[in-house]
Formats: structure tokens, C-alpha cells, sequence
């Protein structure tokens, strides 16, 4: 396991760079680009079929490797649909987790099965989650289960084509953006930089500024952390400064967390270890340690074998109110085609 993670440390630190490793990667990644432009193009002609849903169905992803925050997306995007009378469900592959076969996500479910961020959605939303490496068959399941969910949003998935779509939301982190610009395996590029200008909307997550058209602000708001072993317990940022805290996050960018912390007036000492982390108790001990701070995605990880030592800090997406208009334009011309 270590090395494998040693070796995926190693590999995305490529992709924000040159390096002569690329004359070797560079080659692989025009392949690459060249199967993913095919593919489309079958889904286009009609070769490869996208299946449509009784329901809206609402695409969060993005196009790059790692985090960007689609998470805090898809909790403010169902937030807000819940808040319009909507009553959304939402669909994920459960990416870190083994679960195959379409199945329902509780608070109580082992994010070893079903994977941490599903998890997370689950005691978030408050709405139904499902996860399944078959997108199409787990919202179908989904729907089946919980005839009640008029529109359906897709955690990830962007690149799942045949799940059929009614808006597409990219997510894109300002400060990484696109790394070195390649595609797999000499960048994190997914699909190309161009594909952003077929998505509905592109969140842009630490914007400083828009660039473009159908372009929306996204910031991570949080300042009150809550105890892993005792849940009861809340802390303000205020009381672990002066203190040694150590800061843990095996998130797709730790780095943003580690300056969410010391934007709270923390200083913190590092500890990043790679996306979807299969943590043990060992991964939180650090003599001398007054406090042991984490992402909420690794809480989830984290409880069975946290020590008071142990805090999390949640966060809140705000995002441009502009794009919830954007997906009541959508639901709107959905049901107006409904009724035609």
C-alpha cells in the first residue's frame, strides 16, 4: 500500500510541472487524448447510446484528476433543490469503496464498502444516496427504491456518458486549474481544457475572478470544529491557537485545507497523504500533539478510532446564487417538455 501511494504521490506531482519524464508520458497522453475525442464522437453518432432517466438528472464532475470540491457542490446544489420542494437523491461510483452491485448509503455505512465521500453525502444531505460502478442501474435502483426523487444528482460522473444528462456542472479548482495542461498520464487532464465550453456551468472553487461565460464563485466556509470521540464537543478556531496541532488530510489537494487552517489564525504542522487514504489509528499519532485536525471526509475514516486529540472541521460551499437560477431554468424547460 505504501508503495503504491509513494508512487501516486510521485506521479501527480509530474502533473504540475516539466520534467523530462514527459517525453515519455507525452506520447501515452496523445493516445489518450485521441480515445477519449473517439468516444465522444461514437456518443454523438449515435454508435454509443446514453440512457435517459424518468427524472432531471444533474452531472457534477470535473476534468481533472483529484479534488476540486464537487462534494460541497453537490451539498449545496441538493440544499437547494430541497429549499425549491424538489426532493433530490443522489447517485455515486463509491470511488475508494468495493461496492459493485447498486446499494444504499446510511449514516451507519462502512466507507470501506461504499467510500468515504458517499458516506459523507449521506450524513450531509439528508436526502437518499446510492453507489454502484454502474451509474445507470444505481439511479435506476435508486428511483425504484425512492419513487418520491424528482431529480437526481450525479456525484462525478462527468465522464460517464452513458448516464443520461440534463445539465452538466465542471468543477475546477482556481489555484491548481489544469496542472501542466496534458492529459493522463503526463497531466491530470481527463478530457481537454476545451470540454468546458459544452459543460452548463463551470464552479470555479478559490476564485479570484471569472474568466468566462456561465462561470460561478465557489468558497469553503468553515471556522468550528467538532470532536471525533466525542461528538457533543464544538471548538472554535480560537482555541487551538497557541497550540501544537497537527493537520491531516488525504484529500485530492491537502494543501487547500492546510491554508484553509492557517487563514483560521492556525499554525499547523503537515501531514497530506494521498485522495481516499485508508487511514489507521497509527496515521493520527504524533508525540507532543495538543490537537490532531482533519477534513471532514477523513473523519469518516477516522472515528472508529479517534482519540479526543482528534478534531474535524466541516465546511460550507457558498456559491453564486446565479447558478441556482441556472438549474431552475433547466427544471423548467424539463417540465415544460414533460407536458408538451
Amino acid at each position: 500500500m505504501a508503495d503504491k501511494e509513494n508512487w501516486a504521490r510521485w506521479l501527480e506531482g509530474q502533473w504540475y510541472a516539466y520534467t523530462p519524464w514527459h517525453v515519455l508520458l507525452w506520447p501515452i497522453s496523445v493516445a489518450f487524448r485521441a480515445l477519449v475525442a473517439l468516444r465522444r464522437v461514437f456518443y454523438h453518432l449515435g454508435y454509443f447510446r446514453s440512457q435517459r432517466l424518468p427524472v432531471p438528472v444533474i452531472v457534477v464532475g470535473n476534468i481533472t484528476v483529484g479534488g476540486a470540491g464537487k462534494t460541497p457542490t453537490v451539498l449545496w446544489l441538493v440544499d437547494y433543490l430541497k429549499q425549491q420542494g424538489r426532493q433530490p437523491g443522489i447517485v455515486s461510483r463509491g470511488y475508494g469503496g468495493g461496492a459493485f452491485h447498486p446499494r444504499p448509503v446510511t449514516a451507519l455505512s462502512n466507507p470501506e464498502v461504499v467510500g468515504d465521500e458517499p458516506l459523507l453525502l449521506a450524513r450531509r444531505s439528508g436526502c437518499p444516496v446510492w453507489v454502484g460502478q454502474d451509474r445507470v442501474a444505481t439511479a435506476q435502483e435508486l428511483l425504484r427504491t425512492h419513487p418520491e426523487c424528482d431529480v437526481l444528482v450525479s456525484d462525478d460522473g462527468l465522464q460517464h456518458y452513458r448516464l443520461g444528462r440534463d445539465m452538466e456542472v465542471v468543477v475546477m479548482e482556481y489555484l491548481r486549474r489544469f496542472g501542466n495542461g496534458f492529459m493522463l498520464p503526463a497531466g491530470p487532464l481527463r478530457e481537454p481544457v476545451g470540454r468546458l465550453k459544452s459543460a452548463d456551468a463551470v464552479v470555479v472553487n478559490g476564485a479570484a475572478w471569472l474568466e468566462g461565460p456561465n462561470q460561478f464563485a465557489m468558497t469553503l466556509k468553515g471556522a468550528t470544529f467538532r470532536n471525533l470521540a466525542e461528538p457533543e464537543r464544538y471548538a472554535s478556531a480560537e482555541e487551538f491557537r497557541g497550540r501544537r496541532v497537527h493537520a491531516v488530510a488525504g484529500i485530492g489537494n491537502p494543501r487547500r485545507f492546510f491554508d484553509h487552517l492557517r487563514g483560521l489564525g492556525l499554525e499547523v504542522v503537515e501531514h497530506p497523504f494521498p485522495d481516499h487514504h485508508v487511514f489507521t489509528a497509527g496515521d493520527l499519532e504524533f508525540p507532543g500533539a495538543e490537537a490532531v485536525v482533519m477534513t471532514e471526509k477523513d473523519a469518516v475514516k477516522c472515528a472508529p478510532f479517534a482519540t479526543p486529540l482528534c478534531w474535524m472541521l466541516p465546511v460550507e460551499a457558498e456559491i453564486d446564487p446565479a447558478l441556482g437560477y441556472k438549474v431552475l431554468d433547466m427544471l423548467r424547460r424539463y417540465d415544460g417538455r414533460q407536458t408538451a
